[in-house]
């Protein structure tokens, strides 16, 4: 019996997703010292993306009002220029950038690796 990978389609164009890799990345780098992957990782990313669900037409919205701040792609810009960016979408769109915070985390804290670098056993939280 054949088995075909699953894909799952994303709203987000492959611009969007430079840009919110660039994001992720950006918000949980990678760490030597605690022998983690960042959240753009490509597994870390990977689940990100499947992930948005409900809050893909919100992020779409984000994605496009940095890049097009950007006056292109913002994981064209240099990291300053990334952060300045991000920093005008907090203070102008504080819900949409929490948003952003919480699409990432939530993906980055339940890849196994980094559980197993925080001790936690790698289950759900509920029902212990």
């Amino acid at each position: 019996m054949r088995t075909h990978a699953t894909i799952v389609p994303t709203p987000l164009s492959a611009r969007q997703q430079r840009s919110l890799r660039a994001l992720a990345g950006a918000m949980v780098p990678a760490s030597d010292e605690f022998s983690v992957p960042g959240a753009d990782d490509e597994r870390i990313f990977a689940d990100i993306v499947a992930s948005l669900g409900r809050d893909a037409p919100q992020i779409t919205q984000a994605l496009a009002r940095l890049d097009d701040w950007a006056g292109g792609c913002l994981a064209d810009l240099d990291a300053d220029q990334q952060a300045a960016l991000t920093q005008r979408l907090r203070d102008e769109s504080p819900g949409l950038a929490l948003l952003l915070v919480n699409v990432v985390v939530r993906c980055y804290y339940r890849d196994d690796r980094v559980m197993r670098s925080l001790n936690m056993e790698l289950r759900p939280p509920f029902p212990k």
